[in-house]
């Protein structure tokens, strides 16, 4: 340290240079399009042990993210589909190119024709066990299929498919769990009093894009404009990742001014309350402004992008990151007259660096959570308190060499005056009795403790979309489960095989009511052994006795050349079976596509996803005991990860207060050490008792906000153990550090995310109760303490 002073001049001037570049580069980042991201699947941990299954959330994820759902409607269906056509036109001349209206004429024999060179290898559910009995039925079936006079559905020419096993396995294709019908050339869904007509639009950018989100946005704001000039009474519902994702970065970006200039504002007048002059503001809000702006660029260099999420701390930030000025500006103000810039900071830097030390170990914590966007909160106030510490020791001695002009007696009168009354009132036995005092008190709150693991603590879902997209799903019948099933296996077909096993416990659940419907490829595509199985029952019980098989067709009018055609393909068709690659290739996958991983690291892997659970437990009940199968409750994962590291919070708040403490014996040995520390613990139970009291549930947001208590709240004891002769200028500082810190982490309260306020909350309660707590290191200090 005594080098690093001597060579005070040329590190001031090479920090200048580096600080001036690291402002100028944080402007240049924010001047162009800044990589925030708003993206909630991000902020979350990997909970899955199989890299598959991440695989599989991010795949589902993106398949739905980049389009936006409309449904206009109206009681009159010819309003409805007139606004319909003009929003849809609104769209196209607002800049959103990829806008689907009008669906052409769906013809059937595209189907028929896709699974004609397949047909005998697939069997329906009904028809296998229909087959495996002999070929009773077969006239029957045959007979109808000729005469019935009404053939409804995807139905194959009775010279192709005379016997209808075809038509029955593509009846069983699950084409029908929507609720949209054609009507038009439109696709309507018919509410309880109105009908609505769907239009989408594909966006040519990430939902989560800035420009995207702009763009987007304008269009439907202009295109809803257009459209109520002509019909001001049609109802427009909305949903879409885009517009959840926007609401998410407005609420930031909102909250972030209201915390950043709440903060700045706050500080602006305590600083000008207390040193009476604009200096010391504008040199705090430097060596502050110099840490946020390298806590943004290491962030973004480090992360490559930044989460919403901190950069609305990184707002809060602000009043812990300016405590060390401030306790340099009160020690320049209680030296008064005989201030001497270098002889000044040496005195306060063993404090200042303690108090560093013990706020990098709380925020250090964060960095072990396996939670991406507390990680990179932790980062950030590594970077940002690290860097206004080194700006405070560098910069502030060669800028404020001049003594304050403020009169000292009137700045620390009040100071003076509370560290007169703690010394009459407080001695050692007052604050063990206060100690005792406030464990009784906090104990029975402690007991009435009761946790939150809720995943909506990271979420903050504006009420007016999660309404217009739930009546969407119900009008459209189209779901979006947070649940499914990831199938794995070897080969492409032991995948299929093992997801037919699960698909048949999913249609006992379908039929009996604990389950809507799902999505499955084994409900396009059957595995080869079932194929197998299908030609075998096909062979035995329809081609088993060629000449049976003729004299049947004949009675029922069927021609030679008929009958022979089919004798061939079925000869044809042996040893083809239909596989995924097939149906990926064919334009009617395309909606379910993302069912299908294809190959992976540990082999292949789909998709399937249960729409409508009455209970997840059914789901869990499902999967139980299948081969290659295991449920994947993102959610749920999450919320069992923030379960299990709340409670673990204790044991970890525990172990780092013990580190805490080894930092202080360094310094100050292990009685003053503990004396230091035991306000700051004093301050958790207490803000744990009171959450108690108030029945706030306990999330792992509280705890760490509690770890941070634990870096920050020890700070105070610090300072006030290293005022020396000037207690009362010291005194001033951490009254004035506290409040800082109060204000911008107690706007974080105010925060409409949970795991915001939560954080907040903790932090507000907390240091305030430590800075109160803070004077009892004077009351054990075994020194004599000196009076100004």
């Amino acid at each position: 340290m005594k080098e690093l002073l001597r060579n005070a001049r040329w590190l001031t001037a090479l920090w200048s240079v580096l600080a001036a570049a690291l402002v100028i580069s944080c402007a240049v980042l924010f001047a162009g399009d800044p990589p925030l991201q708003t993206n909630l699947m991000l902020l979350l941990p990997p909970t899955e042990r199989n890299p598959v299954a991440e695989r599989a959330v991010s795949a589902l994820a993106d398949a739905a993210g980049n389009r936006a759902v409309f449904l206009i409607g109206h009681r009159e269906p010819a309003k409805a589909k007139d606004a319909a056509r003009r929003f849809a036109a609104g769209l196209r001349a607002g800049g959103l190119d990829r806008v689907q209206l009008e669906v052409g004429p769906i013809d059937p024999r595209r189907i028929v024709d896709f699974y004609a060179p397949y047909r005998f290898m697939l069997l329906s559910e009904r028809d296998r066990a229909a087959l495996a009995r002999g070929p009773g039925e077969l006239e029957n079936r045959l007979r109808q299929k000729l005469y019935s006079p009404i053939r409804a559905g995807l139905t194959a020419a009775p010279s192709f498919d005379p016997f209808g096993l075809l038509d029955a396995w593509l009846g069983e294709l699950p084409l029908g769990n929507i609720r949209l019908e054609p009507e038009d050339g439109l696709l309507v869904a018919r509410g309880a009093n109105a009908t609505y007509v769907l239009v989408s639009a594909a966006l040519d950018g990430s939902a989560y894009d800035n420009t995207t989100q702009e763009k987007a946005l304008a269009g439907v704001t202009a295109a809803e404009a257009a459209m109520r000039r002509d019909a001001p009474d049609i109802e427009l519902l909305r949903t879409g990742t885009v517009f959840f994702a926007q609401a998410a970065r407005a609420s930031a970006a909102r909250e972030m001014d209201m915390i950043g200039v709440g903060s700045l504002t706050g500080v602006i007048i305590l600083m000008l309350w207390a040193f009476r002059s604009p200096r010391p503001l504008l040199l705090g809000l430097l060596s502050v402004g110099i840490g946020i702006s390298a806590a943004i660029l290491f962030t973004v260099l480090v992360f490559g992008e930044l989460f919403l999420l901190t950069l609305v701390f990184g707002a809060s930030l602000l009043g812990e990151a300016i405590d060390y000025s401030i306790q340099y500006f009160s020690a320049r103000l209680g030296a008064g007259a005989n201030w001497e810039a270098r002889a000044g900071l040496k005195r306060i830097l063993p404090g200042l660096s303690v108090a560093l030390a013990t706020s990098v170990l709380g925020y250090a914590s964060l960095l072990l959570v396996p939670f991406p966007a507390l990680r990179q909160i932790g980062f950030f106030a590594l970077a940002g308190l690290t860097v206004a510490y080194i700006s405070v020791v560098l910069l502030l001695p060669a800028m404020l060499r001049k003594a304050s002009q403020r009169d000292v007696e009137a700045a620390v009168a009040t100071p003076r005056r509370m560290l007169a009354w703690w010394r009459l009132h407080m001695t050692r036995r007052a604050c063990l009795a206060l100690m005792a005092a406030l464990l009784l008190f906090s104990i029975p709150g402690l007991l009435r403790l009761s946790g939150d693991d809720d995943i909506r603590l990271l979420i903050n879902r504006p009420p007016a979309l999660v309404e217009q997209a739930e009546r969407i799903r119900a009008l459209t019948g189209v779901g979006n489960s947070s649940q499914f099933f990831l199938v794995e296996g070897q080969t492409p077909q032991q995948v299929l095989e093992n997801e037919q096993r699960l698909s048949q416990r999913l249609r006992a659940l379908v039929a009996r009511d604990g389950l809507n419907n799902f999505q499955a490829i084994t409900s396009f595509v059957p595995s080869a052994a079932q194929q197998h199985e299908n030609r075998v029952l096909w062979e035995r019980a329809v081609f088993g006795d060629p000449a049976q098989l003729r004299a049947l067709l004949a009675r029922e009018g069927l021609r030679d050349e008929v009958i022979a055609a089919l004798l061939a393909d079925f000869q044809r068709g042996e040893g083809k079976p239909l596989t995924p690659d097939a149906w990926m290739e064919s334009p009617l996958s395309t909606p379910y596509r993302h069912l299908w991983l294809g190959q992976t690291a540990q082999g292949f892997a789909s998709v399937v996803v249960p729409n409508g659970a009455r209970d997840i437990g059914v789901l869990d009940e499902a999967a139980r005991d299948l081969s290659g199968v295991i449920l994947v409750d993102k959610a749920r994962s999450v919320s069992r990860l923030f379960r299990d590291l709340r409670k673990w919070g204790g044991l970890w708040l525990f172990g780092a207060a013990i580190l805490v403490f080894l930092v202080l014996r360094v310094r100050y040995g292990w009685r003053d050490g503990a004396a230091m520390l035991a306000p700051t613990l004093l301050a958790m139970g207490v803000s744990l008792g009171l959450f108690g009291y108030l029945g706030v549930s306990i999330t792992l947001f509280n705890l760490m906000g509690l770890m941070l208590v634990l870096g920050v709240g020890v700070n105070y004891a610090i300072f006030l153990r290293e005022g020396g002769e000037s207690e009362a200028a010291t005194l001033l500082g951490v009254l004035l550090s506290a409040a800082t810190t109060l204000l911008s982490f107690g706007l974080l309260a105010l925060s409409s995310m949970p795991a915001l306020h939560n954080f907040g909350l903790s932090l507000l309660i907390g240091i305030g109760i430590a800075v109160l707590l803070a004077p009892m290191v004077l009351s054990f200090r075994r020194d004599p303490v000196c009076a100004d």
